[in-house]
């Protein structure tokens, strides 16, 4: 894994040191095209690619680009063929007005690596206008005492072409006064003169009317044409002066309308109409003529529209001063446009990357051009970036910038960067552009879950049900997308006697955790496990955290009764001297339960006892001491039922039974034989059930048989005194209705003793002894089944 990284790492190392060699390399190399302008759209301008010596390959995969001045292109990159296209048609008047040669520069950039080539295309002139004269009619006023051999100026043409195609010749019409001459300005400008041939006389003739022709270098050439009025005046002996030569005025770009450039001043030494001076722009450009404009009167030369210096810098114009006799002096005004800062700075984005993988070294964002038609101070820029940003900028050939990152970035610290470009020139006041860059970071796995707490602790009742949702536990993710997206799973256990597969499952998606099963806090108070978290970028990564689940107490036992055991063979009998103090302890109850805390805690009730004021148990503890003194009139025998119930809820409880025998010592008791200490409420009660029962059953047959033994008498017609209702007849009753020896038809598991008193109406029967076989049965089967649980409770076998 170390290895691997290392080759990365200078494998990175190797492309930086390549990127900044390719930087210091960048615009050694030119390439320079020709081409017509009006070429139209799509045309060829040549292979870009066999001009850099690249192959079609290499083209691409470096993804050359063309980088013009400005927004606009110009040209397009054909990348499957490598050359290079018109992407529209030029007009080489639009784009360099009168400047020639017209070149337009451009840029190559290889972007990987970065790599510049300077490159221009030479936008050949076309004869594409024609000449144009500035009016339809040129006023020409010559006085007749001109000799032969006087030249006459006239107006120039225009023409937007350059070179061979702009005005190349000028010709006038047939005539027998005048001949026309082509001179060259210094500006390489052609203009015409007019020669005088012979002398003119006004009386003669008083007005000429010439035609002028322009003729350009094109083939066939193209033309231009305009009326000259000549005017024969009569003699004016002296031309107005300027009081100077040449003017040279400096104003600002951002003039107003109207604004006061300079006032020109001539004189004329004549006298009345020839002396009276008229000034004018005498042959002056089309570019002079929409710029200025001259007051006739005063000669103020002043603004006509707004001046830009970033289009011309320096206007040259030529006055005339005429004067009322047809004569006129010329001037020479120059006009410098100085530089305002005008232009705020242009910024071309020509690369930009969007998306950057966090964990990333030093990556290319962005590589843009910085451009200000401004001169001087104010066409220098200066670029930056906040500060507090992991960005820096690095400046290319040609006022191109690179932006790269100072070195990885971190997704999970933040997700995206709003920067932005600041551009200001150096002018006064300084303009300032600005443009904003929105970068993405893509996220890498470089997180592991991280869970909400170090362990978790969960609680869950004993007798669940299955399937119950028990709690739930969350890690987070702080990558994104599949990165972030967690699994949680149960890892082995490390106790091999915990078998937690069977007893807790998890949600992979959201971690809640289950219960499989139903819990057991007798059996199992609590145990532990571990929870993986995992997420799913490659490679994945995980964390665990430690789960511990209590299991709380329910209700779910019954206390149960240590001592007196109900599953002994005879019924637990507790001895009591009849001297005994109030307070006495006869004995204690012993009762244990299975469950924990208030589920365990147990108190004791007395519920029934043969004599209800003689005893109590204390609640806590289970200690059962008499209340007073015993008498001669106590039962020597007492039978206590003792409940013995838990605080859960719901509670539960369980009874216990213990004979007391009240004796007069320790030594003698006061029964003879401890089998008589039996329970005698509980066998007189079902005693007397038994009696009512068998005395409705041998009444029914007595009343049956009195009957009978009336009905027999009175058929006889015996005469014997008839039975009252309540005379008992003397002598035994029938055997079959009462069998004292326990043969009879009343249960032999009792015996009674009969005895009838006559005069009270009723019969009252004692007892003697009960049989208690059945009950001390049940009582022994019931305890055996107790002791049983418990023992089982308690883990005993």
């Amino acid at each position: 894994m170390e290895t691997s990284l290392r080759k990365v790492l200078q494998k990175r190392q190797v492309t930086a040191i390549i990127f900044l060699l390719l930087l210091w390399e960048a615009g050694g190399a030119a390439v320079k095209y020709s081409v017509l302008e009006e070429t139209d759209k799509g045309s060829l301008v040549g292979n870009l690619a066999k001009d850099l010596g690249l192959s079609l390959r290499e083209l691409v995969i470096r993804g050359a680009q063309i980088l013009s001045k400005g927004n606009k292109q110009l040209l397009l990159l054909e990348q499957n063929t490598g050359n290079l296209l018109l992407k529209e048609k030029l007009d080489r008047e639009e784009l360099c007005g009168s400047t020639d040669p017209c070149i337009l520069p451009f840029q190559v950039l290889l972007n990987s690596p970065v790599q510049f080539i300077q490159g221009e295309i030479q936008l050949q002139d076309v004869n594409d206008h024609a000449p144009e004269f500035t009016d339809d009619e040129v006023l020409l006023k010559i006085v007749e005492s001109s000799h032969p051999g006087a030249v006459f100026p006239l107006t120039i043409a225009q023409d937007l072409d350059t070179g061979s195609n702009t005005v190349q010749n000028y010709t006038i019409s047939t005539n027998s006064h005048f001949h026309l001459l082509t001179r060259n300005h210094s500006d390489g400008r052609k203009y015409p003169e007019l020669v005088l041939d012979r002398a003119l006389d006004r009386e003669e003739q008083a007005q000429l009317r010439l035609t002028l022709k322009a003729l350009d270098g094109g083939s066939p050439p193209k033309t231009g044409t305009t009326q000259v009025v000549i005017v024969v005046l009569d003699i004016n002996d002296n031309a107005p002066e300027f009081a100077q030569e040449l003017y040279k005025v400096r104003v600002q770009e951002n003039s107003p309308v109207g604004s006061l450039v300079v006032t020109v001043s001539a004189r004329d030494l004549d006298a009345g109409a020839h002396g009276e001076l008229s000034y004018s722009l005498f042959q002056s450009s089309n570019q002079v003529l929409r710029a200025f404009e001259i007051n006739a009167d005063t000669g103020e030369i002043r603004v006509r529209k707004l001046l830009d210096f970033e289009e011309i810098q320096s206007y040259c114009m030529e006055i005339e001063a005429s004067d009322g006799g047809g004569l006129s002096g010329k001037c020479t005004v120059v006009i410098d446009v100085m530089d305002v800062n005008d232009n705020a700075p242009e910024l071309t984005m020509s690369l930009l990357v969007s998306d950057i993988p966090e964990n990333s070294p030093e990556t290319v964002v962005a590589i843009f051009g910085i451009s200000d038609p401004d001169s001087g101070d104010n066409g220098k820029t200066v670029c930056s970036i906040p500060d507090h940003l992991p960005f820096f900028l690095k400046a290319t050939e040609g006022n191109f910038y690179t932006l790269l990152t100072e070195g990885p970035l971190d997704r999970e610290s933040r997700a995206e960067y709003n920067i932005t470009i600041t551009v200001s020139d150096m002018g006064s006041p300084r303009l300032t552009t600005q443009h904003t860059i929105a970068v993405q970071v893509s996220d890498i796995n470089d997180n592991a879950p991280a869970f909400t707490q170090s362990s978790y602790t969960l609680s869950v009742r004993e007798n669940n049900s299955p399937a119950l949702h028990i709690g739930t536990i969350r890690a987070t993710d702080s990558d994104s997308g599949s990165n972030a997206h967690i699994t949680y799973s149960l890892l082995p256990s490390q106790d091999p006697q915990l078998a937690l597969t069977s007893l807790i499952s998890i949600n992979a998606d959201n971690g809640q955790l289950f219960a499989l099963r139903a819990l057991d806090y007798e059996v199992m108070q609590n145990f532990e496990f571990l929870v993986g978290a995992t997420d799913q970028g490659s490679p994945a990564l995980s964390s665990q955290a430690l789960v511990r689940v209590l299991v709380l107490d329910d209700n779910d036992n019954a206390p149960f009764v240590l001592y007196p055991l109900q599953n002994a063979s005879a019924p637990c009998t507790e001895l009591l001297p009849r001297a005994a103090e109030p307070g006495y302890l006869v004995t204690k109850v012993v009762a244990v339960d299975c469950d924990s805390g208030q589920n365990a805690w147990l108190s004791f009730q007395l519920l029934k006892a043969t004599e209800p004021g003689l005893f109590s148990v204390w609640a806590h503890n289970g200690e059962v001491r008499t209340t007073r003194l015993l008498s001669e009139r106590d039962a020597p025998k007492h039978r206590l039922l003792l409940l013995v119930k838990d605080n859960g809820d719901p509670q539960r409880s369980a009874s216990v039974t213990l004979h007391v025998l009240l004796v007069d010592g320790f030594s003698q008791p006061y029964l003879p034989l401890p089998e008589v200490a039996r329970d005698m409420e509980h066998d007189e009660d079902s005693l007397t059930l038994y009696l009512v029962i068998a005395l409705a059953s041998v009444s029914s047959l007595f009343l049956l048989s009195v009957l009978l033994f009336v009905g027999v008498r009175l058929c006889r017609r015996a005469r014997e005194t008839p039975l009252g209702p309540f005379s008992v007849p003397e002598g035994h009753f029938p055997g079959h209705l009462v069998d004292v020896s326990g043969a009879g038809t009343l249960s032999q598991s009792y015996q009674y003793e009969v005895c009838l008193k006559g005069g009270t109406g009723t019969n009252e029967f004692k007892f003697l002894k009960p049989a208690l076989s059945d009950f001390l049965s049940e009582e022994v089967y019931r305890n055996t089944e107790e002791n049983s649980n418990f023992r089982d409770c308690l883990g005993f076998s």
